[in-house]
């Protein structure tokens, strides 16, 4: 399989000799986003504020860390339904999702999200009883 650019918010793969598909299935995502979702696990919630005038000045002071922004809305909408997903599971406000198809998700897209990062979760608490 050829994968070109990404045009817009869809990625396109073409089999030689067959006609455009698109190259994710429902419920699947490309490794770039795979790879937001794995390094959203470590952010917390409070990255999803904005933050206030005076954090952004005792960040410019301190040299502290500002929030873990994505430039990509589309990319940012996932982290931000990852985040809250790695934090408490299927417990996400309505908007969150809301934002999340809006970006161009689909509910197929939250479901195997939130399965997978609940697996993760649950397989991260048995290494740890052990």
């Amino acid at each position: 399989m050829d994968f070109d650019v990404i045009t817009g918010s869809a990625t396109i793969a073409r089999t030689r000799g067959a006609p455009d598909t698109p190259a994710l299935a429902e419920g699947r995502f490309s490794p770039l986003e795979w790879s937001v979702v794995a390094l959203s696990r470590g952010d917390p919630v409070s990255s999803l504020r904005s933050p206030g005038r005076v954090a952004i000045a005792m960040g410019n002071v301190f040299g502290m860390r500002q929030t873990p922004r994505l430039a990509c809305p589309r990319l940012e909408a996932l982290r931000r339904i990852a985040v809250l997903s790695w934090q408490r599971g299927f417990a996400v406000p309505g908007h969150e999702v809301t934002a999340f198809t809006t970006a161009g998700f689909t509910l197929d897209q939250y479901e195997v999200l939130v399965a997978s990062i609940s697996r993760t979760r649950a397989a991260s608490s048995r290494r740890t009883r052990r």
